[in-house]
């Protein structure tokens, strides 16, 4: 059994190119540097015990590269989920937009 021990959310943004990965990235990194986990030796655990879910919302899911996501957080196995979310702000000349992203970080470790 897997107990949570964390959850952290946060958001990122690519203002231009629609580049949706970019947008990913930054909200995993939003997300995770908001948080110190100082719970591993008293779990006799490592960072690499870790089990992370990752959650992603992006108006274009398909347009998320979800290895070079998950390669943004360091330790743990990492499993990444993309679905439609966050938010698109078209330029007014509707070529670019800038892309915001949404991430949920689900930290989970084995009993």
């Amino acid at each position: 059994m897997k107990t949570r021990y964390v959850t952290e959310m946060g958001m990122g943004t690519d203002v231009h190119g629609r580049d949706y990965t970019l947008a990913a990235e930054r909200a995993v990194f939003d997300a995770i540097h908001h948080s110190s986990l100082h719970f591993f030796q008293t779990l006799d655990k490592t960072p690499h015990d870790m089990y992370i879910d990752l959650l992603i919302g992006v108006p274009a899911p398909e347009q998320v590269d979800q290895d070079r996501v998950a390669a943004a957080l360091p330790y743990g196995t990492v499993t990444v989920r993309v679905e439609k979310g966050g938010l698109e702000i078209p330029s007014d000349d509707g070529k670019d937009a800038i892309v915001i992203a949404n991430a949920g970080v689900v930290v989970r470790l084995s009993d």
